[in-house]
């Protein structure tokens, strides 16, 4: 009998020894007039490593809003965000540690290098394997203000997360993680005890078991969690979280409609608890709390971004889906603790997966566009014939297609912004279908579950769960955990050829690109499926032998099952046509029809004064996944001119994946248009872009070559001998390097051009920053020299306050005019001078200076000086001033000129033939000042 006690007594605690952990007790006082928390914090730490411990490293991630110079803020000055960093005090947020120690004695602290919010404490006395030490810290916490994350202070009252100390994680190393609001940072489980004084006035809510003392002026808040991590608090002036009893959990949550009765959102909230614990399994805690800021933080995309008025959903679905994918995020980060930064495409992949089998069970007649599928003309569109589900390999391929994706074990904080909120998670759920369509749907199904439970409440990875699934089937599975998941290689397989024997088909599949996957082949007919087929070991060619079915169409990846780069060429059909597939024509852009080879036609609608409003029709092969060529038609009709206008393109992108070159561009373009009243211009140009790849998908700018050829042919007045001014071809060659950013952003271009009678280069640099009062600096210096001048008029040299544009690559409206408001169109080129001087051009040389200084917000001084030298004439120092109203930088700006060489030109007469003014109708340079951080 004392044996077995003494055995047991053994086992009792051993299962204590391995499940050490981590205990915070808080003592904590809100003090709202200061928004400040002072804070007296005691942590229990174990080492549950097998490595003997030196030092200790506490996340502060409180102390990330401290000042410009924190992680946070760098970060969201590459999103161009500019809210942290020209915050005023009262908005800032910082930790003031006042008394540490360790085991009651004080130690040396301090922050870690470049990490303002990771503090270091290295211990008197190492730590061993199973032991445990006692830290203690006195603090205050300033609360930033809830505008640059969502959590701080709001308009009434308070959002709190990652507001406490925490103990880094040690796996196989300290796990470290500065805030880059990505709201992952990784705790071990931990037991909590917090005491929090609040004022009367406020109601405080958590995600921890709670208890209330109401006091004179205070409430004395008692909160407990045992297994626990990231604790959530909103402090608010009245009760804004509701419980859910749902199948024994409740649900706790502000996420709420008012146009859903309480029985319905319990319905909903059943359902999805259900539909998730079927898939997972039992969720072992009993409450669940979902707050309005996470479901804010991770959309749906496309569902309820857009306003009320114009939604395409039911407002029922959009809050079903969407509070499904919040309660999905939630069961999985309160059961499983794995690393975000670095491990986030399990957790991604496995939400969007269930996700997706949620719509497919609930929703699986919705489509894409909702109710809008259903209106004339958009139903016509292929678009619109997509489902709801469908996104997910089209968004995907809109960015694979431009070789901007990455792979899905790239560290969270090296993503782009567009691939990290939508494209990674996106391939990383259609993963996880890939696999099931592969091994099963009962296998894959059955490995997670398995993993959510030998994993569930531990410190993992999404190794265990290769190790899980590799050992419950016999299929090979490597590709997906390698190359699919570690590199952004892209699947790209094609029927090439197809051979009728008597009673079956030879079928000869392609690999077009370097990672072999699992590939379906479908018999389709009349859009139904008819056979299906999995063929492995893909790695150039490979042919299969089928029986003939009732199907008159080979289809590969016809479910969409995978993400795959190109699914234009996955067709083949076994009529005998001339055509593959039929042509079709669909109106602006539209998804590719897999059943056709389509072209696209699309109203167009521009202006200049000559031509007057032009009026036409393009014709295209862009559809919305860009393909490698693409061609462009666009014949046209000007109002005024009462003549025939248009242009034309044709570009071959060829992109590159191994090398510092991301694409070559080989194109000819070709355009006609008026130049003057009567008189049109033709322009022919040949032309290869080549563009080099940015350091880093999260930097903004451009480095690139452009090779062009341009062939300029003008109509010549009645009566007028056609000169080399008007029909003459000129070499250009061109370096720029564009390097954009919020604060700081610099650029350099330099090139030559070459033409029968003159030859020049020039070089062209551009500074702009914002100071630390957020007023804008805009420097810029042009030189430009002829080699060889053998002109006799200025047409070709260089102009002080108006390029001469003949390579017609400027946008004028009113390119020939002296006077009138299209004269006063200004675009800096070459001089950049905003006044009207004597002298205009040099056929020599000129050094150009130009300088803006902000005054107040959008109003600015602007200064510019230059020289000019022209042959037989001394030297010609030129200055002007003014004001510049920068509206929106390069796209919208008026320029008041005030002093120059000509005088005080304010007080001179016409001063308003003076100003100048800055407006493009280039869509394109404002869609990219728009999508500046994201794409």
């Amino acid at each position: 009998m004392k044996k077995h006690l003494y055995i047991l007594l053994i086992c009792c605690f051993s299962c204590q020894l391995f499940s050490q952990k981590n205990k915070i007790d808080i003592k904590a006082i809100l003090q709202p007039s200061k928004d400040v928390l002072k804070l007296q914090q005691k942590i229990i730490f174990f080492n549950n490593s097998d490595s003997i411990l030196n030092t200790i490293y506490l996340h502060n991630w409180p102390n990330s809003f401290k000042n410009r110079k924190t992680p946070l803020s760098k970060r969201f000055v590459k999103d161009f965000k500019k809210e942290l960093y020209f915050a005023e005090e009262s908005e800032k947020g910082e930790s003031n540690i006042k008394n540490l120690t360790v085991n009651n004695e004080s130690v040396s602290f301090n922050e870690v290098k470049d990490q303002i919010d990771i503090l270091k404490l290295s211990l008197n006395n190492s730590l061993k394997p199973n032991d445990s030490l006692k830290i203690e810290v006195t603090y205050d916490i300033k609360i930033p203000d809830a505008k640059f994350t969502n959590y701080g202070k709001t308009t009434d009252g308070y959002s709190l997360r990652y507001w406490y100390l925490t103990p880094a994680v040690y796996d196989n190393g300290w796990q470290l993680m500065s805030n880059l609001n990505l709201d992952d940072l990784l705790e071990s489980y931990t037991n909590f005890v917090i005491d929090i004084d609040v004022p009367n006035k406020f109601v405080l809510e958590s995600n921890l078991t709670q208890l209330e003392i109401n006091q004179e002026d205070k409430t004395k808040y008692i909160l407990t969690s045992k297994h626990n991590k990231d604790v959530i608090l909103s402090i608010s002036k009245k009760k804004e979280f509701k419980i859910y009893n749902v199948d024994g959990i409740n649900i706790k949550t502000n996420v709420v409609s008012e146009n859903l009765s309480d029985s319905l959102v319990k319905s909903y909230f059943s359902r999805e608890l259900n539909f998730l614990q079927k898939f997972l399994g039992k969720f072992p805690q009993k409450e669940l709390f979902l707050d309005q800021v996470t479901r804010s933080k991770n959309p749906v995309i496309g569902l309820s971004k857009l306003p009320k008025i114009v939604r395409p959903f039911q407002e029922n679905m959009i809050w079903d889906i969407e509070t499904f994918k919040t309660i999905s995020l939630k069961y999985l980060l309160n059961t499983t603790n794995i690393n975000l930064r670095t491990d986030y495409w399990f957790i991604d992949g496995l939400q969007n997966y269930l996700l997706i089998e949620y719509i497919n069970t609930y929703y699986p007649n919705e489509k894409l566009l909702g109710k809008f599928s259903k209106y004339w003309p958009i139903r016509s569109f292929n678009l619109a014939k997509l489902n709801i589900n469908d996104k997910y390999p089209l968004v995907y391929q809109y960015t694979s297609r431009r070789f901007l994706d990455q792979a899905l074990t790239t560290s969270a904080d090296s993503l782009s912004n567009f691939n990290r909120k939508i494209v990674n998670k996106y391939k990383a759920g259609l993963g996880f279908r890939y696999l099931k369509g592969y091994l099963g749907e009962s296998t894959l199904n059955d490995a997670i579950k398995e993993f959510y439970k030998k994993e569930k409440n531990k410190l993992t990875s999404s190794k265990k769960f290769e190790e899980i699934l590799t050992s419950t089937t016999s299929q090979d599975v490597s590709w997906f955990f390698n190359d699919f998941l570690k590199t952004s290689k892209k699947i790209d397989y094609t029927i090439s050829n197809v051979e009728k024997e008597k009673d079956s088909l030879k079928v000869t599949i392609k690999n077009n690109r370097n990672i072999t996957t699992p590939v379906s082949l479908y018999g389709v007919k009349n859009k139904q499926i008819k056979f299906k087929k999995w063929v492995t070991g893909i790695d150039s060619t490979k042919t299969i032998k089928i029986f003939k079915g009732d199907f008159n169409k080979l289809a590969l990846n016809y479910e969409n099952l995978y993400p795959e780069h190109n699914t234009l060429d996955n067709w083949k059909s076994l009529e005998k046509k001339i055509f593959n597939k039929p042509l079709k024509f669909s109106l602006i852009k539209d998804v590719q029809d897999p059943y056709y080879n389509q072209l696209f036609y699309m109203p167009n609608v521009s202006y200049n004064f000559y031509n007057g409003l032009i009026l036409g029709v393009t014709v295209h092969n862009k559809p919305l996944i860009k393909r490698n060529l693409e061609f462009s038609l666009a014949p046209s009709y000007g109002t005024k001119s009462g003549t025939l206008a248009g242009r034309f393109s044709v570009l071959y992108n060829q992109f590159y994946e191994k090398t510092r070159i991301y694409r070559i561009g080989y194109g000819l373009a070709g355009v006609n248009l008026d130049y003057a009243p009567g008189l049109s211009y033709s322009s022919l140009t040949p032309y290869i872009n080549v563009v080099f790849k940015r350091k880093s998908l999260r930097d903004t700018g451009l480095e690139a070559i452009r090779a062009r050829l341009i062939h300029i042919n003008k109509e010549v007045a009645p009566n007028q001998i056609q000169t080399d001014e008007d029909k003459y071809s000129v070499f250009s060659l061109q370096y720029v390097n564009n390097k954009l950013d919020m604060i700081n952003e610099f650029g350099y271009s330099f090139g030559t051009e070459f033409s029968k009678d003159f030859s020049k280069g020039f070089v062209d640099v551009r500074f702009r920053a914002l100071t630390s009062k957020n007023r804008q600096l805009d420097f810029r210096i042009y030189a430009g020299a002829f080699f060889n001048n053998n002109t006799t008029s200025d047409y070709f040299s260089f102009g002080l306050d108006r390029a001469n544009d003949y390579l017609f690559q400027l946008n004028y409206f009113g390119r020939s005019e002296d006077s009138g408001i299209f004269s006063q169109q200004f675009i800096i080129a070459e001089g950049g001078f905003k006044s009207v001087l004597p002298t205009r051009f040099a056929n020599q040389w000129m050094l150009s200076f130009n300088s803006s200084i902000g005054l107040w917000r959008w109003v600015e001084f602007y200064n510019d000086v230059a020289f000019l030298k022209n042959r037989n004439q001394s030297l010609y120092f030129a200055y002007n001033n003014g004001i510049r109203f920068n509206f929106v930088h390069r796209i919208l700006e008026v320029y008041f000129p005030l002093y120059s060489n000509n005088g005080w030109e304010i007080g001179q007469p016409n001063y308003n033939e003076k100003i100048r003014f800055t407006l493009t109708g280039d869509l394109r340079a404002i869609f990219n000042f728009v999508r500046r951080g994201f794409l």
